[in-house]
Protein backbone atom coordinates (compact mmCIF):
# COMPACT_ATOMS: atom_id res chain seq x y z
CA UNK A 1 0.00 0.00 0.00
CA UNK A 2 1.59 3.37 -0.91
CA UNK A 3 1.66 5.51 2.42
CA UNK A 4 1.22 9.14 2.57
CA UNK A 5 4.50 11.78 2.48
CA UNK A 6 5.11 11.55 6.40
CA UNK A 7 7.71 14.28 6.24
CA UNK A 8 6.51 17.80 7.28
CA UNK A 9 7.92 20.23 4.87
CA UNK A 10 9.98 23.53 5.33
CA UNK A 11 8.84 24.97 1.55
CA UNK A 12 9.61 28.08 0.25
CA UNK A 13 12.03 28.51 3.44
CA UNK A 14 14.08 31.46 1.46
CA UNK A 15 10.34 33.58 1.48
CA UNK A 16 8.57 35.52 3.99
CA UNK A 17 7.02 33.25 6.39
CA UNK A 18 3.71 34.42 7.90
CA UNK A 19 3.87 34.47 12.00
CA UNK A 20 1.12 31.84 12.15
CA UNK A 21 2.77 29.28 9.74
CA UNK A 22 6.05 29.88 11.28
CA UNK A 23 5.09 29.38 14.48
CA UNK A 24 2.41 26.34 13.81
CA UNK A 25 5.39 24.22 12.19
CA UNK A 26 7.67 25.01 15.37
CA UNK A 27 5.13 23.98 17.64
CA UNK A 28 4.94 20.87 15.21
CA UNK A 29 8.57 19.97 15.29
CA UNK A 30 8.10 20.26 18.88
CA UNK A 31 5.27 17.61 18.78
CA UNK A 32 2.78 20.55 20.23
CA UNK A 33 0.05 19.47 18.22
CA UNK A 34 -3.03 21.33 19.38
CA UNK A 35 -0.67 24.93 19.14
CA UNK A 36 0.47 23.73 15.66
CA UNK A 37 -2.79 22.63 13.99
CA UNK A 38 -4.36 26.01 15.78
CA UNK A 39 -1.86 28.14 13.91
CA UNK A 40 -1.31 25.84 10.78
CA UNK A 41 -5.12 26.90 10.47
CA UNK A 42 -4.77 30.65 10.65
CA UNK A 43 -2.04 30.61 7.92
CA UNK A 44 -4.62 28.23 5.91
CA UNK A 45 -7.22 30.30 6.03
CA UNK A 46 -5.18 33.15 5.08
CA UNK A 47 -3.98 31.02 1.43
CA UNK A 48 -0.83 29.89 2.54
CA UNK A 49 -0.58 26.55 0.93
CA UNK A 50 2.46 25.32 3.10
CA UNK A 51 -0.26 25.68 5.82
CA UNK A 52 -2.35 23.39 3.84
CA UNK A 53 -0.68 20.94 2.96
CA UNK A 54 1.18 20.26 6.28
CA UNK A 55 -3.29 20.20 8.22
CA UNK A 56 -3.24 17.57 5.25
CA UNK A 57 -0.43 15.67 6.59
CA UNK A 58 -1.75 16.02 10.34
CA UNK A 59 -5.17 14.93 9.64
CA UNK A 60 -4.20 12.22 7.20
CA UNK A 61 -1.44 10.69 9.64
CA UNK A 62 -3.84 11.67 13.02
CA UNK A 63 -1.03 13.56 14.58
CA UNK A 64 -2.34 15.51 17.37
CA UNK A 65 -6.05 14.38 16.37
CA UNK A 66 -7.78 11.87 15.30
CA UNK A 67 -7.10 10.34 12.12
CA UNK A 68 -9.43 12.18 9.15
CA UNK A 69 -9.02 11.51 5.71
CA UNK A 70 -11.48 13.18 4.40
CA UNK A 71 -10.39 16.20 6.27
CA UNK A 72 -7.15 15.11 4.52
CA UNK A 73 -7.76 14.93 1.28
CA UNK A 74 -9.90 18.67 1.78
CA UNK A 75 -6.64 20.69 2.80
CA UNK A 76 -4.36 18.62 -0.01
CA UNK A 77 -6.58 19.67 -2.75
CA UNK A 78 -6.32 23.22 -1.46
CA UNK A 79 -2.50 23.02 -1.11
CA UNK A 80 -2.01 21.25 -4.51
CA UNK A 81 -4.42 24.10 -6.45
CA UNK A 82 -1.69 25.51 -5.67
CA UNK A 83 0.72 23.98 -7.41
CA UNK A 84 2.43 21.83 -4.08
CA UNK A 85 3.94 18.85 -5.85
CA UNK A 86 3.89 16.59 -2.36
CA UNK A 87 0.04 17.50 -2.17
CA UNK A 88 -0.65 16.34 -5.62
CA UNK A 89 1.28 13.29 -5.02
CA UNK A 90 -0.67 12.87 -1.89
CA UNK A 91 -4.28 13.30 -3.19
CA UNK A 92 -3.07 11.06 -5.63
CA UNK A 93 -2.06 8.13 -2.71
CA UNK A 94 -5.65 8.97 -1.29
CA UNK A 95 -7.18 7.94 -4.84
CA UNK A 96 -5.10 4.90 -5.12
CA UNK A 97 -5.57 3.67 -1.99
CA UNK A 98 -9.02 4.59 -1.56
CA UNK A 99 -8.59 7.06 1.45
CA UNK A 100 -11.32 9.36 2.59
CA UNK A 101 -12.42 8.98 -1.57
CA UNK A 102 -13.66 6.06 -3.30
CA UNK A 103 -10.83 4.29 -4.88
CA UNK A 104 -10.33 5.85 -8.51
CA UNK A 105 -7.17 5.08 -10.47
CA UNK A 106 -7.89 7.56 -12.84
CA UNK A 107 -8.12 10.38 -10.76
CA UNK A 108 -4.76 9.10 -8.90
CA UNK A 109 -3.08 9.04 -12.41
CA UNK A 110 -4.13 12.98 -12.80
CA UNK A 111 -2.78 13.84 -9.67
CA UNK A 112 0.27 11.53 -9.91
CA UNK A 113 1.18 13.23 -13.61
CA UNK A 114 0.77 16.83 -11.80
CA UNK A 115 3.34 16.11 -8.96
CA UNK A 116 5.75 13.85 -11.92
CA UNK A 117 6.11 16.83 -13.60
CA UNK A 118 7.27 18.55 -11.19
CA UNK A 119 10.16 16.24 -10.84
CA UNK A 120 8.66 14.40 -7.41
CA UNK A 121 10.36 11.05 -7.83
CA UNK A 122 7.85 9.00 -5.52
CA UNK A 123 4.82 10.50 -8.21
CA UNK A 124 6.99 9.56 -10.88
CA UNK A 125 7.52 5.84 -9.38
CA UNK A 126 3.98 5.42 -8.87
CA UNK A 127 3.27 6.91 -12.18
CA UNK A 128 5.24 4.02 -13.73
CA UNK A 129 3.65 1.30 -11.94
CA UNK A 130 0.31 2.70 -13.00
CA UNK A 131 1.06 2.24 -16.42
CA UNK A 132 3.22 -1.05 -16.28
CA UNK A 133 -0.01 -2.47 -14.03
CA UNK A 134 -2.78 -0.66 -16.60
CA UNK A 135 -4.55 0.96 -13.86
CA UNK A 136 -6.14 4.17 -14.68
CA UNK A 137 -4.51 4.30 -17.98
CA UNK A 138 -4.30 1.57 -20.37
CA UNK A 139 -1.28 -0.76 -20.01
CA UNK A 140 1.92 0.77 -21.71
CA UNK A 141 4.96 -0.65 -20.35
CA UNK A 142 7.27 2.05 -22.41
CA UNK A 143 5.76 4.66 -20.51
CA UNK A 144 6.35 2.62 -17.08
CA UNK A 145 9.81 2.45 -18.34
CA UNK A 146 9.82 6.48 -18.97
CA UNK A 147 8.67 7.05 -15.51
CA UNK A 148 10.78 4.70 -13.52
CA UNK A 149 13.64 6.34 -15.32
CA UNK A 150 13.02 9.51 -14.39
CA UNK A 151 12.44 8.18 -10.68
CA UNK A 152 15.54 5.67 -10.53
CA UNK A 153 17.79 9.02 -11.81
CA UNK A 154 16.84 10.74 -8.84
CA UNK A 155 17.87 7.91 -6.80
CA UNK A 156 14.57 5.89 -5.89
CA UNK A 157 15.82 2.39 -5.10
CA UNK A 158 11.96 1.03 -5.87
CA UNK A 159 11.91 2.87 -8.96
CA UNK A 160 15.73 1.70 -9.67
CA UNK A 161 14.16 -1.88 -8.85
CA UNK A 162 11.74 -1.91 -11.26
CA UNK A 163 13.39 -0.53 -14.08
CA UNK A 164 15.82 -3.69 -13.97
CA UNK A 165 12.86 -5.79 -13.74
CA UNK A 166 11.74 -4.41 -17.32
CA UNK A 167 14.88 -4.80 -18.60
CA UNK A 168 15.16 -8.42 -17.18
CA UNK A 169 12.20 -8.96 -19.12
CA UNK A 170 12.12 -6.90 -21.91
CA UNK A 171 9.13 -5.36 -21.18
CA UNK A 172 9.08 -1.86 -22.43
CA UNK A 173 12.23 -2.04 -23.41
CA UNK A 174 14.80 -4.29 -25.70
CA UNK A 175 15.59 -7.33 -22.91
CA UNK A 176 19.10 -6.41 -21.49
CA UNK A 177 20.27 -8.54 -18.79
CA UNK A 178 23.44 -6.07 -18.02
CA UNK A 179 21.01 -2.67 -17.43
CA UNK A 180 19.06 -4.71 -15.56
CA UNK A 181 21.74 -5.86 -13.71
CA UNK A 182 22.81 -2.04 -13.34
CA UNK A 183 19.71 -1.30 -11.64
CA UNK A 184 19.55 -4.09 -9.70
CA UNK A 185 22.59 -3.77 -7.55
CA UNK A 186 21.63 0.46 -7.49
CA UNK A 187 18.77 -0.78 -6.01
CA UNK A 188 20.35 -3.25 -3.49
CA UNK A 189 23.18 -0.60 -2.52
CA UNK A 190 20.24 1.29 -1.10
CA UNK A 191 18.83 -1.83 0.97
CA UNK A 192 16.32 -2.35 -1.16
CA UNK A 193 15.39 -6.41 -0.30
Amino acid sequence: MKKLLIVMLLLFAGTAWAGDLEDGLAAYSEKNYPVAMDKLKLAAAQGYAEAQFNLGIMYGNGKGIARDYAEALKWFKLAAAQGIAEAQFNLGVMYDNGQGVSQDYAEAVKWYKLAAAQGDAPAQLNLGVMYDKGQGVAQDYAEAVKWYTLAAAQGNAEAQFNLGAMYDNGQGVAQDYAEAAKWFKLAAAQGHA
